[in-house]
């Protein structure tokens, strides 16, 4: 049956795909259809159809999953971020787990057992880390919120139900007063404009707050005014830098930073250990799932206190302070030089003595590490980014041969592809995803690979 865009057609969802889009088939055709659920029976517009597969917006649910309910955001459909937001909270776990499955079975060609998945007690306003695009609307007035769904458009955010209700309210208030006082804002078109983005990180526990103004220029009128203003109305403000990025890019943050308030950075507590925070620092989003996940993957090493390991990419050093006191000694390596500055320091604020951190590519740092040390490591723990491993860091450890790799993973298909890589001379122990970003598409996950005897 051939397919072609403005087409109607009603369809049975047969599964989820990895971004949690509801999947049905027309003759073996292939549609995607978001904010749909398996087993719904749904009434389809066909929106784009390509040589294998097609895109679909769903017109009408005809058969609605018992799993499906009131949802509570205005924008979640334009936005893309909370892609799941229309169900339960238990099926999106449900969903999670059967998209590390699905992706270990593609990879693997076997069938993998995946544990349950580690949900929050309270999937609601978890995020310590806001990021808000400024622009201009159609009418070119200034505007704040999230972008919609691949494109640059602007959608004002009324309430949002992950960030962080202080730090949202912050930025609201920062939007207004740049508003206020006819400080102007990043044009895209012409890349004029002074104000880009508003980024705040927050310390969950600490409380403290971190404000970022991401400037095209450095024409900020009433600066000093600004701070005075802001500060006293929020005494968790700590500091605030003003961040510059000129480029034409979709990165959000520049790489020079001026601070104009406080020290620079800001601390927050992750289980037993204070951590500080720099404005380019990796810090993981949502810190109670965090320790969720971090405590999963010390529980998999089973440190006795005389292991050697690896934290590679190890952001500001957090796994592998997490892991310090079980073990006798922890190397770590990461690409961003801010990122290993705070790792140091954060050996010494917590007075972890048997800490070492390296900055640069972990493909080229690692041989060299291993050489210089002589080290012959038993644990392994690996956090890629979404590109996951590279082709060298896997030949490296598989020459290593420690006997436990503990792979952290924030893309199922990367993660995937490494272990089936992996595969050669570990075996998969066990899969446990953890649930970092409720109510989106995103899971992450821990696992236990061991040598093959």
């Amino acid at each position: 049956m051939e397919l072609k865009k403005g087409d109607k057609r009603i369809v049975e969802i047969i599964d989820n795909g990895i971004d949690g889009e509801g999947i049905a088939k027309i003759d073996n055709f292939t549609i995607f259809v978001p904010q749909t659920v398996k087993g719904e029976k749904v009434n389809i517009l066909i929106l784009k159809v390509n040589k294998t597969y097609a895109f679909a917006k769903a017109l009408e649910i005809l058969n609605k999953s018992p799993q499906r309910i009131i949802e509570d955001c205005k924008t979640y459909k334009r936005c893309g971020g909370c892609s799941l937001r229309f169900l339960e909270y238990e099926a999106t776990l449900e969903i999670k787990e059967n998209i590390v499955r699905n992706c270990l079975k593609k990879a693997l060609g076997k069938e993998m057992k995946v544990n349950k998945a580690i949900g929050m007690g309270n999937p609601f306003y978890y995020r310590n880390k806001l990021q808000y695009p400024l622009g201009l609307n159609k009418e070119g007035k200034p505007v704040m919120g999230v972008y919609a769904k691949r494109s640059h458009e602007i959608i004002p955010v009324e309430k949002c139900q992950i960030q962080n209700e202080l730090s949202e309210q912050i930025a609201k208030d920062v939007f207004e007063y740049i508003k206020d006082n006819k400080i102007s804002v990043y044009n895209e078109q012409n890349l004029t404009g002074t104000m880009r983005h508003i980024v705040i990180r927050i310390g969950v526990i600490t409380q403290e707050i971190m404000l970022i103004l991401v400037m095209n220029d450095n024409n900020f009128k009433k600066e000093k005014e600004f701070i005075t203003y802001i500060t006293s109305k929020y005494l968790q403000i700590k500091t605030i830098i003003k961040n510059y990025n000129p480029k034409n890019t979709n990165v959000i943050l520049g790489t020079k930073n001026e601070t104009i308030y406080g020290p620079g950075y800001i601390y927050d507590i992750l289980g037993d250990y204070k951590f500080k925070i720099s404005p380019l620092s990796f810090y993981q989003t949502n810190p109670v799932q965090t320790e969720a996940l971090y405590e999963k993957a010390l529980e998999y090493a089973n440190l006795t206190g005389a292991e050697t390991i690896l934290d590679l990419y190890c952001g500001i050093g957090t796994i592998g302070i997490f892991a310090s006191k079980k073990a006798k000694k922890v190397y770590g390596i990461e690409i961003i030089e801010n990122a290993i500055k705070d790792a140091k320091e954060n050996t010494q604020i917590n007075n972890i003595q048997n800490a070492e951190f390296y900055c640069g590519e972990v493909e080229n740092v690692l041989p060299k590490i291993i050489f210089q040390n002589n080290i012959k490591p038993e644990v392994v723990f690996v956090d890629p980014p979404r590109k996951g491993l590279d082709t060298k860091t896997i030949n490296t450890i598989l020459n290593l041969q420690p006997p436990k790799i503990i792979y952290i993973s924030c893309n199922p298909a990367t993660f995937a592809r490494d272990v089936a890589i992996l595969n050669e001379k570990y075996e998969i122990k066990e899969v446990t995803p953890v649930d970092m970003f409720p109510f989106t598409s995103h899971v992450e996950c821990v696992t236990l690979l061991e040598l093959k005897r």
